[in-house]
């Protein structure tokens, strides 16, 4: 994402370039809901057909928004499958041991790509998508 209106599409699929916090905010939502959706909508059998084929998709699509959230911040791509795998242990239902591990990462997940902006001008995954699309 290197200026001018946000290519959505690229958001979603391909893991270079950096994302500000809106767009961020958005596509996480996005695939909440849509994990959310099939989880309501797909019946057990459906979900055991399907299963396979739609969360590696949604989480490969997760993996591309954090990588660009995170190279903003100015970190390796690579963190995001920490991200993922926080996500992972806490999917649909979020009790126990697992969310006892996945909590920490969280936490620093909904800080560090939420909350904190990102590094002022370029940096070595791009220019800034907040001083492009300002400018």
């Amino acid at each position: 994402m290197n200026g001018g209106p946000i290519d959505w599409r690229a958001l979603f699929t391909a893991p270079g370039g950096r994302s500000a916090r809106a767009p961020f905010w958005i596509a996480v939502a996005s695939l909440f809901t849509l994990s959310a959706i099939y989880e309501v909508v797909a019946g057990p059998a459906l979900k055991f057909l399907t299963f396979w084929f739609v969360y590696p998709v949604l989480l490969a699509s997760g993996a591309c928004v954090a990588s660009k959230r995170l190279h903003d911040r100015g970190r390796s791509g690579w963190w995001a499958a920490l991200v993922l795998f926080a996500v992972i242990l806490i999917w649909p239902t979020p009790y126990g041991a697992r969310a006892v591990i996945a909590l920490p990462v969280m936490i620093w997940t909904i800080v560090e790509l939420g909350l904190l902006p990102g590094e002022q001008g370029s940096n070595r995954f791009g220019p800034s998508p907040v001083t492009v699309a300002a400018g």
